[in-house]
């Protein structure tokens, strides 16, 4: 009734959400035919769209099967309830890639769109658009037994020649990070974070890059000659997952279409 409220002077067109087994908004599949019979009885609304979410198209193949099938059957009996030609739509990346028989009218996309699949196995097959760069603003040499970043939670083994790179967790750089495995590239090598990820610096060991020098070019997600590091790596290693990274870029992080 708010919809029909809104109306002037024209019909005003909506889509139904319906929830399949997202459990997050929309009718729930059950009350769904008679919910939409009740709105198309609403003077000024017009039901155009029917519409569902896919919670688990990347990880349950059965589960996403069955609940494709109970809305393509929900489609049907709308249809055959009189609501006339109604653009379909339920896919997201994961849908698209694994299961593009149902993809319906629409479709929403959102992970793939950077070239990132939802499962390793597909990865292949799309091209990362997006590389996340910062620059090099120290390099020093550490003696053996040097603590690094707060907490000292790294002490340096060895004569280690550490490089100071501008961005922190404030960047979206995750904490989570800290101690972890993760590396960056510079001059087309890799080379491991030392110590906990900081507000605005991290610390990178490069011992085996002599050259580098301050004002280098850093490649956070992305490639370098011919080493790449993909934003499924990065999210693994802080325990989340590629959205989480992706959303989470700060806006300190200068944006730049090319």
């Amino acid at each position: 009734m708010a919809y029909a409220a809104l109306a002037n002077p024209e019909p005003l067109e909506i889509h139904v959400a319906v929830d399949t087994g997202m459990g997050r908004i929309g009718v729930w599949q059950d009350d769904a035919l008679e919910t939409v019979r009740a709105i198309r009885e609403l003077e000024g609304v017009r039901v155009t769209g029917v519409g569902s979410h896919l919670p688990v198209a990347d990880e349950d193949d059965a589960f996403t099967r069955e609940q494709l099938e109970r809305f393509e059957n929900l489609v049907a009996q709308l249809r055959a309830d009189g609501l006339a030609s109604p653009v379909v739509h339920i896919a997201n990346s994961a849908g698209v890639i694994w299961f593009p028989a149902h993809a319906g009218d629409l479709v929403r996309p959102g992970l793939m769109l950077y070239g990132c699949a939802p499962r390793p196995d597909f990865q292949s097959r799309l091209q990362p658009v997006l590389t996340w760069k910062t620059r090099v603003l120290l390099v020093r040499e550490v003696g053996p037994g040097r603590g690094l970043s707060y907490g000292r939670t790294f002490i340096t083994d060895r004569a280690t020649r550490v490089a100071v790179l501008a961005v922190g967790y404030a960047d979206g750089y995750s904490r989570h990070l800290s101690n972890a495995g993760a590396e960056v590239l510079i001059r087309g090598r890799r080379c491991g974070v030392l110590g906990r990820v900081t507000m605005d610096q991290i610390l990178a060991d490069v011992s085996a890059v002599s050259e580098v020098q301050a004002g280098d070019e850093v490649v956070l997600i992305g490639r370098q000659g011919d080493e790449e590091i993909l934003v499924a790596e990065l999210a693994t290693k802080a325990g989340t997952i590629p959205w989480e990274v992706f959303t989470g870029l700060g806006p300190r992080v200068v944006r730049t279409a090319v």
